[in-house]
């Protein structure tokens, strides 16, 4: 992982914290976790494994298409978008994305995340 897809990684992992972000990572002794990354148990822990320490390989977090948006959210995702300004994203719109865990930044084609689909989705209860 170069250190431009560490700080995209870090980025947007960032701002999905409060949304319990499922994730995978892969540690420097050739095992692998999957779990939560959220701000109440192991955010701190987790990051600073990963881009400190050095013990973290890598880290994708679970993320859905925004081909994957149903009818009803892309009618509620067209609403948020006109809601905002014309050139960025507004913060209600990203705050909306984060908390379905869409892949806003194209993350799942530079390898860098992974794809939930209907039979890998760990967001499924």
């Amino acid at each position: 992982m170069t250190q431009e897809e560490k700080e995209l990684i870090f980025k947007d992992l960032c701002s999905r914290l409060p949304y319990h972000v499922k994730v995978k990572v892969w540690l420097k002794d050739g095992t692998t976790e999957e779990g939560v990354l959220d701000l109440e148990h192991n955010y701190g822990d987790v990051l600073r494994d990963a881009f400190y320490y050095n013990e973290i390989v890598d880290i994708k977090p679970y993320l859905r298409p925004m081909s994957s948006m149903t009818e009803e959210e892309f009618d509620k995702y067209e609403e948020l978008e006109w809601a905002g300004d014309f050139e960025n994203l507004s913060l209600p719109l990203l705050d909306w994305l984060n908390a379905r865990h869409f892949d806003y930044r194209g993350l799942i084609e530079k390898g860098l995340a992974i794809a939930v689909t209907e039979e890998n989705n760990p967001y499924k209860e």
